[in-house]
């Protein structure tokens, strides 16, 4: 008898600088945690880094070593985890193209993460990059025909997002792609260090998982 084919997970990060402890209960013990009952790949998203960093391009191979060693770190393991750098895979960007003729300016304006992030950056006026990023974050996630995704909940409207391209492509050609998952965690929204916002890296209010000992105390008794 045939094995049965293992479903696939596709997830990742943006390599903006060093992941923390936000990112570890909102995805990344997901991941570790289904590694072995999935078909996992694991995508390092350096093109969509660009959308919020695209005026510092040298740090990209830094940060992509980081992000990385924080994933080897928290436990995902390369030889049952595929692990690889988006811009090294031509045929998402060829798909993001195709994707983008068969999406609406409207449905990204009216993404709320997208609309709260570009208040958090000040962005009054976006880039076609940063407004297009949940179209290529659609093509991360099927260009391998994923069907699960575990992500954090601010997340979850680019996953929307992305069934709604599959669904609209599907019914446009030919049943190609599945309508993705996804999957949140028990904190899919931790609180940062000032005890306002979630944790983030561009708000300085994270504790990092590379943080010694020492710099997490400093941090907590803060």
């Amino acid at each position: 008898m045939a094995e049965k084919k293992k479903k696939r997970i596709l997830t990742g990060d943006r390599p903006t600088g060093k992941l923390h402890l936000g990112h570890y209960v909102g995805s990344l013990q997901n991941r570790v945690r289904l590694q072995k009952e999935y078909d996992t790949f694991l995508i390092i998203a350096d093109v969509q880094a660009l959308t919020t960093n695209f005026e510092t391009p040298e740090k990209l191979s830094r940060d992509v070593r980081q992000v990385a060693t924080d994933y080897l770190a928290v436990g995902i393991d390369p030889e049952v985890t595929t692990i690889f750098v988006q811009s090294m895979v031509p045929e998402i960007a060829e798909l993001t193209v195709f994707y983008s003729m068969i999406v609406t300016v409207n449905q990204l304006r009216h993404n709320p993460t997208i609309k709260s992030e570009a208040a958090q950056y000040g962005y009054n006026d976006m880039t076609y990059g940063f407004l297009g990023y949940p179209v290529s974050q659609a093509a991360d996630i099927t260009f391998c025909k994923a069907n699960l995704v575990p992500v954090g909940e601010d997340q979850l409207p680019h996953i929307e997002q992305t069934r709604r391209i599959v669904r609209k492509f599907n019914n446009l050609y030919a049943p190609v792609f599945p309508e993705p998952e996804a999957l949140v965690s028990d904190i899919p929204r931790l609180v940062g260090l000032d005890g306002k916002s979630k944790m983030s890296k561009s708000l300085d209010n994270a504790i990092y998982l590379s943080d010694s000992e020492e710099e997490v105390n400093r941090k907590v008794q803060k």
